[in-house]
């Protein structure tokens, strides 16, 4: 679990300009990937995003003005370095619902999650089968699609246990040399019932990759 001080809570009302800078898809995976990977220079990071030098350098500025980025300790004086000020990017779902243009910003972040997850994905594949992780991470790894009936305190309250689990083990292989980057994604999204809904409209059983859930807590929260 991500501890306060590493991460930030947005105020819809408060923040309203640094959401509004967070919309532009290429900001967030800018954001993304200086989180995931480390301090970069914007070159480097155009290299991996296929975008011009020029540009990433002006999206890590608005960034930088909105403090979600900050100049890192350069390796030499010819180009800046930037990294990511906070781990996590968290806000209230009710405040957020009840702020104008808060229901847009929520389904943009969720969507690059979502891309987020499929370029892990890819990366995840490449890593095992060109040697560069161990075969031992390929039986934990996985993805799966669970489908529970829950009140919504049972979903808060399942947020919290993984949540606090997440943190034990985080703690507990701090010095392992065997642990790795994990890119942990969970989705907790209540449905309606739909009208009249045939019988072969029902939900399938979760299909299941691998013996792991991927899940990442939000308690109370959206994250980004």
């Amino acid at each position: 679990m991500v501890s306060e001080q590493h991460k930030r809570v947005l105020d819809p009302e408060r923040d309203a300009a640094a959401l509004k800078a967070l919309t532009h898809p290429l900001r967030i995976r800018l954001l993304g990937m200086l989180r995931q990977d480390g301090p970069a220079t914007a070159s480097e990071l155009a290299v991996r995003t296929g975008e011009s030098s020029a540009s990433t350098s002006y999206h890590l500025r608005v960034l930088a003005k909105h403090a979600f980025v900050a100049e890192a300790e350069h390796r030499d004086g010819r180009e800046r370095r930037w990294q990511a000020v906070h781990a996590v990017t968290s806000w209230s779902n009710k405040a957020m619902r009840s702020a104008p243009g808060g229901h847009a910003w929520s389904g943009v972040s969720s969507r690059v999650q979502i891309e987020h997850l499929e370029t892990s994905l890819a990366r995840h594949e490449a890593d095992l089968a060109e040697g560069r992780l161990d075969e031992e991470w390929a039986e934990p790894s996985g993805i799966t699609d669970l489908v529970a009936r829950l009140t919504p305190e049972s979903l808060t309250e399942l947020w919290e246990v993984l949540g606090r689990k997440l943190e034990e083990l985080t703690t507990r292989d701090a010095e392992d040399a065997r642990a790795a980057q994990v890119v942990l994604l969970t989705a907790g999204l209540p449905l309606a019932p739909r009208d009249s809904a045939p019988a072969e409209d029902a939900p399938a059983p979760a299909a299941e990759s691998g013996g792991a859930d991927t899940s990442a807590p939000a308690p109370d929260s959206g994250d980004a």
